[in-house]
């Protein structure tokens, strides 16, 4: 990493390094957005399951009330 420092800043095309920066830039935003899109697709697919663990609970809880005997 040293290396590549030492060697960018003694690099005399600017506008190189300036497109460099660039393409590192919209690289990052990228992933970034992608990091956005994927946590929030997983979220809603927790979201899904906890609905659906709720749902099986419920019912669970409906058949052992009515198969119970009454005190």
């Amino acid at each position: 990493m040293h290396k590549f420092f030492s060697m960018f800043r003694k690099d005399e095309k600017g506008g190189s390094a300036a497109e460099y920066a660039l393409i590192l830039a919209i690289i990052g935003g990228l992933v970034a957005g992608g990091a956005v899109a994927l946590g929030t697709s997983i979220d809603g697919a927790l979201d899904s399951g906890s609905a659906v663990i709720d749902v099986g609970a419920a019912s669970l809880d409906a058949a052992a009330a009515a198969i119970a005997p009454a005190p």
